[in-house]
């Protein structure tokens, strides 16, 4: 296999220091600012790219039954996209605090979709004194008639406490295979302590019922000053949230500088942010690693340099066979599609495709194509299918 040479890597570097981490974006000193010079060797086209249509500040997308999407875009529109690229703005999107990593969010569709019609969507909204905290709601998706729109839009979760800033609202959202559960990822908004702090949801992955509710068989129910809806904690910023083919939940997070992670969330499980990284933080502080305090949950993959993950999934579909069971990751900083292999519950990175933008999102369509999302302005989407 081919390596990429010295001056491929001064050239993502270059690109990663212009454009800033989505961490970073309002103006704090960046997570993509390192050498990204030990990235996989690639010597292959495995794939075709179409053009599909471009957005503004694309963040999320998800596939109709019919095979439309729908596509979030940050500044609070949602778009619903036919296999042309033909793009139809969607009424009823909530109010959302605009800027820096804020806006609108993720879109998901409820398990029974086919019956309810119901979406679930985060955003986030302003709270008092300049402060603001992610949100998820549900609503009906009407697209009868020439004007879709959302109804009977309700609130059921919120990120808790409100703070000041603009970064680390995660706010990705799954269900579990079989429906029942609803899990958040809830970045702990650049304030580091609270990851660790149960009586706050920042830092965490929450578990709940699709109406909002709180399972009784949460692991922290019954523990005195704990949220009831904590799932795991010592969470950083969770960017990809994804069950695996054996029904395991897995995330991704952004490391401080370096020590992007990837984890096996486990019932009741401390990943130890802010206590334990692979990275350090920005003004050179050292953090001490995993495997120095091991009653933390350590990463499975840990990217030293960053990759700044952006969204992930986990591939099932018949036109890449030899990729089912892997997992495939945005890279922001990294301007790449990576792909992770499995091997029980160990992980590794198997290949990096250099995308020569910004990945924000990444989605199975419902013939096996993978479909990447562009980050920032003019951000396209991307259809890849087998070369040749």
């Amino acid at each position: 296999m081919k390596n990429i040479g010295l001056s491929l890597s001064v050239a993502i570097l270059m690109v990663a220091c212009t454009n800033g981490d989505d961490a970073q974006a309002t103006g704090g000193t960046s997570e993509e600012m390192q050498a990204l010079t030990d990235i996989s060797p690639i010597d292959r086209k495995p794939f075709e790219t179409a053009v599909i249509a471009s957005f503004d500040e694309p963040w999320a997308m998800t596939f109709l039954p019919d095979g439309r999407m729908l596509v979030s875009e940050k500044a609070g529109k949602l778009q619903l996209v036919d296999a042309k690229g033909q793009k139809t703005e969607i009424s009823g999107v909530p109010e959302v605090d605009y800027g820096g990593q804020g806006g609108f969010g993720d879109i998901v569709l409820a398990p029974d979709f086919a019956k309810s019609n119901t979406v679930y969507l985060s955003w986030v909204e302003a709270g008092d004194n300049d402060t603001r905290g992610a949100v998820v709601g549900r609503a009906k998706l009407i697209l009868s008639g020439q004007k879709p729109a959302l109804t009977g839009l309700k609130t059921i979760w919120t990120q808790n406490p409100k703070v000041e800033g603009k970064g680390h609202f995660s706010h990705r959202i799954a269900f579990s295979p079989d429906g029942q559960y609803l899990f958040i990822g809830s970045g702990e908004r650049q304030k580091f302590d609270p990851a660790q702090d149960m009586a706050a949801n920042l830092g965490k992955i929450v578990r709940l019922y699709p109406d909002g509710s709180i399972p009784k068989d949460n692991p922290f129910v019954d523990k005195d000053g704990a949220l009831p809806e904590i799932w795991s904690l010592g969470h950083r910023n969770i960017l990809g949230l994804a069950f695996d083919r054996k029904g395991r939940l897995w995330n991704q997070e952004m490391g401080p500088l370096a020590g992007d992670e990837l984890n096996l969330v486990q019932r009741g499980a401390n990943y130890g942010y802010p206590i334990v990284s692979e990275g350090n933080h920005y003004d050179g502080k050292k953090i001490p690693n995993h495997n120095t305090h091991p009653e933390f949950e350590a990463p499975k993959v840990a990217w030293v340099p960053t990759i700044a993950p952006g969204g992930m999934i986990f591939y099932s579909g018949k036109l890449f066979p030899a990729w089912q069971g892997s997992a495939f990751i945005g890279g922001l900083a990294s301007q790449a599609l990576i792909r992770v292999s499995f091997d029980g519950s160990s992980a590794k990175e198997a290949e990096r495709f250099l995308m020569g933008a910004r990945i924000r999102e990444v989605e199975q369509g419902p013939d096996g194509a993978i479909y990447v999302l562009e980050d920032g302005e003019g951000g396209r989407m991307l259809k890849l299918t087998p070369a040749g």
